[in-house]
């Protein structure tokens, strides 16, 4: 089965909408191969991303089958650095392993390092990232609760911050009883106009 998640690489001050793509099937079978390969030029803490998300979801509760996979993350020409793909992935994972109904994969972006017991770490580039998720017409960003109110200061796009895998998973469903955050840039920088004024553009 082949699903789509959707996230962002920061170059400099801008960034770049990243396809997860990953596809699965077939049993691994009783091998010393993991079966699971990422391409698309990831560094190593993205490569290292498997056994996070390996842990975090057998903390979290939750069964993930051991399928033959490829993650692919495109475009390929663009090295991906950091461990903020996790979550991503995760997902991506679990939609395509069938664990998740793969629904609304296509309207968020979403970012998020993994700690082993399913909570998430903070990721850099919120702001960015929230940016181009507006560029590209989505409708909201699922990121670490910590960088919420970063992301949030762009408008028209929905920012939900979670605390962990879990909570990830509710909000895509539309089981969670969490709210985009909204923050009112007048209010909470008034210092800054020129800034609030170039990211929120009319």
């Amino acid at each position: 089965m082949l699903v789509k998640t959707y996230a962002g690489a920061v170059h400099g001050v801008d960034a770049q909408m990243i396809t997860v793509e990953i596809n699965t099937g077939g049993a691994v079978g009783n091998t010393d191969k993991p079966g699971i390969f990422i391409v698309g030029l990831p560094d190593s803490a993205v490569r290292e991303s498997l056994p996070r998300i390996e842990a975090a979801v057998k903390n979290s509760g939750i069964r993930l089958p051991r399928l033959k996979t490829i993650i692919n993350l495109a475009p390929a020409d663009i090295r991906k650095e950091g461990s903020a793909f996790d979550l991503p992935i995760a997902i991506g994972m679990l939609a395509g392993s069938g664990v998740i109904p793969p629904d609304g994969l296509d309207q968020y972006f979403i970012m998020g390092e993994l700690s082993l017991d399913g909570s998430l770490r903070p990721i850099k580039g919120a702001l960015p990232i929230s940016i181009q998720a507006r560029k590209e017409k989505f409708k909201g960003f699922i990121l670490p609760k910590t960088n919420a109110r970063e992301a949030a200061i762009v408008n028209d796009v929905e920012i939900y911050g979670v605390e962990n895998l879990r909570e990830a998973i509710d909000v895509l469903a539309g089981e969670s009883e969490i709210k985009p955050l909204i923050v009112n840039t007048r209010e909470d920088l008034p210092a800054m106009p020129a800034f609030t004024t170039w990211i929120s553009p009319t």
